[in-house]
């Protein structure tokens, strides 16, 4: 089976039965309309139908040419402008459409089976903005390539032989490789046109995935919530986020207009893995501090130099950078209330300035630390900057979890197989 295709978003090509027909020439000194109308059926036996003269430059040979223009309207179609050029000094000339109407709501697609020489006679309207493809010979005119031209299926691939035809010479003299390639490519057109066998000049539209989990990924959807800071009335974001490398997470971002406070969180998208992860970074460089780093809320971290461990469940869930990460965490133990004020311990007070300090030379890259994400659920990530090689600075481990950490994560009191049989026995 073979097709025919035009695609034009918003304009809107037309494919029909007949052949290209030509503005009519009429009298120079502008159109006489007759019966006061605008625009008239398109037809070489209309009398009526005169075209608008103005005298142009060449740009074949930089002489005066003539523009012949008409307003028309196809039948079953639309309203068009056919602009002809003729130059009669060096005897150039080209024909172009655009369209007389308003854009439309909509694109349209138009699909043409050609089996028989008489399909290469059906008339074409493409405009600027159309492509049309041949599948078969993976053949594409880009949208915005040509101009809009009124022609038939035949007229439109002898203009894409032409194309292709004008700078050969300038290849063959070159001795390029290419120019032998598109030789060959042009022979397979001019076969088209003689129809030797059926074509497809489209292909069939991909129908739109029903899937809903397809339109999750691709929409963000607002819930009403109250703000966690003065209890107004806000809107929390959702969106479903495909980490590369990874997997995919839920990212839920929630903005008060009365307060100003702004929140972001971060649920695993997918299941408890098997097996628990426990990443090592080695932070040599500052460039390390842009790595993306996702912290779910089961994920303790844990800075060795610093003497430094983040329990599980502190600060949630996070998706952000290795830097924003670190700041977050000196905000959380610096602006603690329960280390500060007038009672605070001044050794604890102390200790706490020099735990910050240090945090920053590591955000600041003039100090070397390790960084240690460890997930008993390993729905936690930190990206590898030399992906898919490994990172010579990072450790991965799987490590099986203990019963504790099953017991923490609510892992040994669920049942996953044979609960239907149990349920059964209860009943």
């Amino acid at each position: 089976m073979s097709a025919l295709w035009a695609l034009d978003p918003g304009v809107g090509p037309g494919v029909g039965p007949g052949s290209a027909t030509a503005a009519a020439s009429g009298p120079p000194g502008g159109p006489t309309l007759a019966s006061g109308h605008l625009f008239h059926p398109i037809s070489a036996e209309d009398e009526e139908q005169q075209p608008t003269e103005i005298e142009s430059l060449c740009m074949n040979c930089y002489g005066n040419g003539m523009t012949r223009l008409l307003l028309t309207k196809i039948p079953f179609f639309k309203e068009i402008i056919v602009s002809s050029f003729s130059c009669e000094h060096c005897g150039w000339s080209n024909t172009e459409i655009q369209s007389a109407g308003r854009i439309q709501e909509q694109g349209v697609r138009y699909a043409l089976s050609v089996r028989v020489p008489e399909d290469m006679n059906r008339e074409v309207v493409k405009t600027d903005c159309a492509t049309a493809r041949i599948p078969e010979l993976d053949f594409e005119i880009p949208a915005f390539s040509q101009k809009g031209a009124l022609t038939t299926v035949e007229g439109l691939i002898s203009r894409a032989i032409s194309g292709l035809e004008q700078d050969q010479p300038a290849r063959r003299a070159k001795g390029e490789t290419m120019a032998g390639k598109i030789d060959e490519f042009i022979a397979k057109l001019k076969q088209l046109k003689r129809v030797d066998s059926p074509f497809t000049f489209t292909e069939e539209p991909e129908e739109k995935s029903t899937d809903p989990v397809e339109d999750l990924r691709n929409e963000v959807l607002q819930f009403n919530t109250n703000c966690p800071e003065c209890n107004a009335p806000a809107t929390t974001n959702m969106k479903l986020v495909q980490i590369p490398h990874f997997k995919e997470v839920i990212i839920m971002a929630t903005n008060c207009e009365n307060c100003g406070h702004r929140t972001n969180e971060v649920k695993s998208g997918g299941a408890v893995e098997p097996l628990g992860t426990r990443i090592t970074l080695h932070i040599t460089d500052p460039s390390d501090m842009t790595r993306d780093i996702l912290k779910s809320e089961t994920c303790s971290v844990e800075i060795p130099e610093l003497e430094f461990e983040l329990g599980m469940g502190a600060l949630g869930g996070k998706f952000t950078t290795l830097e924003g990460l670190l700041k977050d965490i000196c905000d959380l133990v610096t602006r603690n209330p329960f280390t500060l004020g007038d009672s605070s311990n001044p050794d604890r007070t102390e200790k706490l300035e020099e735990f910050s300090q240090k945090l920053n030379q590591i955000i600041e890259g003039k100090m070397n630390a390790h960084f240690i994400l460890d997930d008993p659920a390993g729905n936690s990530y930190l990206q590898n900057a030399y992906a898919p090689e490994d990172d010579p600075e990072m450790k991965v481990e799987r490590y099986k979890r203990t019963f504790d950490q099953n017991e923490e994560l609510g892992l040994n009191d669920m049942k996953t197989e044979g609960y239907e049989t149990g349920l059964a026995s209860q009943r």
